[in-house]
């Protein structure tokens, strides 16, 4: 697949600037159709990270001090700009990822919606006051935190850069982006749109560059007092110890093994469009994928039957294609990671769907959609976070084995209960371990509501509400109203 305009190299952008690595190192970058580099990018390290966490510094006082409507005004400029590159954003997103192109437009408009929504909500937040009779009056201030550091994973990169960027903006804090190393060619975007929209040099800084070096130098940063990481359970473990020096704020998105729990009594048709989809668009390359489904056992041999079925006929192919449904897997090391699970999955279960490369894609990190059914709770496939297109299905027997099956993981970011008993389907939900649960429907999400998990899946919440209180300190202020009676010490005398 060939692409116009492909920037031959991606740099850092710092102060309103686009620049080399301090020490001018670059990594090269690979499409995950033919595995070859197409573009060089800079590779960050401490000085990179420690110029763009100055800028963002010289930046914020201007920034925090804007009132919350000529920042909404901006985020809005913003959303706009986003919208005018719709068709480039997506087919740079397609391109660097392997995403679908039809799922890649999906993904450009949610990013242009969440800084419409954050506006939305910076203009309409109110500060909470409280009287205490004639005496005293106390009111509650929202101050920006700081410098924000912002490391946002390779699935859906640009939607979910914009995802911690608008609330950050909104809030008035300035910030340093650290975006995945795999996949950065979308967020070479941001620097025009961010210019385009008004945004005051050095509010945002993008630093590029591995994990190791650019996101280990953010995270050490005495300036930066906040992390929002979205990525691996490991990876966030480890950001967590490192946060620990300099007392940081973090907010940790990380794995999920989630549950498709299927009773008999379901509306089966829906239940299986809702598991099909849920595990295997994006390329099952989703935190909140459906990835394991349990289903009641009077059901299990014709459900697993059918999901099969979906499975094989599942249109895997060039990410360009708009037929496409299933495409390239982002980067060769995940692509073999995937491959590896599948084959220990042929050892812990009974394959039923795929588990191979399509016949007709000779090369890229393409896989059939896969399905291993009557998978053992211990089992690797069952326990582990694969991240591809490859589903675990095992059979439950009654509703307190299925609440024990679907908490039986380190795992509780999202969950999916099918039932047409509806006080069924809250009594599991309420039981289940997971931070976000659906009854009768597949990953629908109100931009209003709390995003994250429980357990190894994450600590805190972000989306809505949730992500102004983490950009953001609340500061009380207590004013007396009339006469103060302060019992007089020392005075007696």
């Amino acid at each position: 697949m060939s692409i116009e305009n492909l920037p031959p190299v991606i740099q850092h952008w710092i102060g309103g600037e686009l620049v080399d690595s301090a020490d001018g190192r670059t990594f090269p970058v690979a499409d995950p159709v033919t595995n070859t580099p197409y573009a060089k990018a800079a590779a960050g390290g401490p000085a990179d990270v420690e110029r763009a966490v100055t800028a963002a510094r010289s930046a914020f006082h201007a920034w925090s001090s804007l009132g919350n409507r000529e920042r909404a005004n901006i985020l809005n400029r913003i959303a706009d700009a986003v919208e005018a590159r719709h068709e480039r954003l997506a087919s740079f997103e397609s391109y660097d990822t392997g995403l679908p192109i039809t799922q890649a437009r999906g993904q450009a408009r949610r990013a242009a919606e969440n800084f419409r929504y954050f506006a939305d909500v910076i203009v309409a937040l109110g500060e909470e006051a409280f009287r205490q009779g004639d005496e005293q009056f106390s009111y509650v201030v929202r101050k920006p935190v700081g410098v924000a550091g912002l490391i946002t994973p390779w699935n859906t990169p640009f939607m979910l850069e914009s995802w911690k960027l608008a609330p950050a903006l909104a809030s008035g804090c300035t910030l340093v982006l650290k975006p995945a190393e795999w996949t950065p060619l979308s967020a070479s975007l941001w620097p025009e749109i961010f210019a385009e929209a008004g945004v005051p040099d050095g509010v945002v800084n993008i630093v590029h560059g591995l994990g190791e070096k650019a996101g280990q130098a953010l995270v050490d940063h005495p300036d930066v007092p906040l992390i929002s990481f979205t990525g691996s359970t490991d990876t966030g473990r480890h950001i967590i110890r490192s946060s620990a020096q300099h007392l940081k704020t973090t907010s940790m998105e990380l794995g999920g093994k989630s549950p498709a729990v299927v009773f008999a009594d379901a509306d089966l048709e829906a239940a299986l469009d809702s598991v099909v989809f849920g595990v295997f668009s994006l390329n099952g390359e989703r935190c909140t994928a459906g990835s394991r489904v349990l289903v009641e056992r009077p059901v299990y041999e014709e459900f697993t039957r059918r999901l099969a079925e979906r499975a094989d006929a599942v249109r895997v192919g060039p990410p360009s294609d708009p037929a496409t449904e299933v495409g390239a897997l982002v980067h060769l090391e995940h692509y073999e990671r995937v491959l590896n699970y599948v084959e220990i999955g042929r050892k812990e279960a009974r394959l039923v769907a795929g588990g191979t490369r399509p016949a007709h894609l000779a090369d890229g990190n393409y896989l059939q959609p896969t399905v291993f059914a009557d998978v053992p709770r211990d089992a690797r496939i069952f326990q582990e976070e694969i991240f591809g297109p490859v589903v675990a299905v095992a059979p439950f027997d009654d509703e307190s084995e299925a609440i024990e099956l679907a908490n039986a993981t380190q795992f509780g970011l999202a969950a999916y209960i099918w039932t047409s008993n509806l006080k069924r389907g809250h009594r599991i939900a309420h039981a289940v371990e997971s931070g976000m649960i659906w009854i009768n429907s597949h990953n629908v999400r109100d931009l209003r509501t709390p995003f994250g998990g429980v357990k190894a899946s994450g600590v805190g919440r972000e989306g809505g509400a949730h992500s102004i209180d983490f950009y953001t300190e609340s500061k009380i202020v207590h004013v007396a109203l009339g006469d103060v009676h302060t019992p007089r010490f020392g005075a007696a005398s």
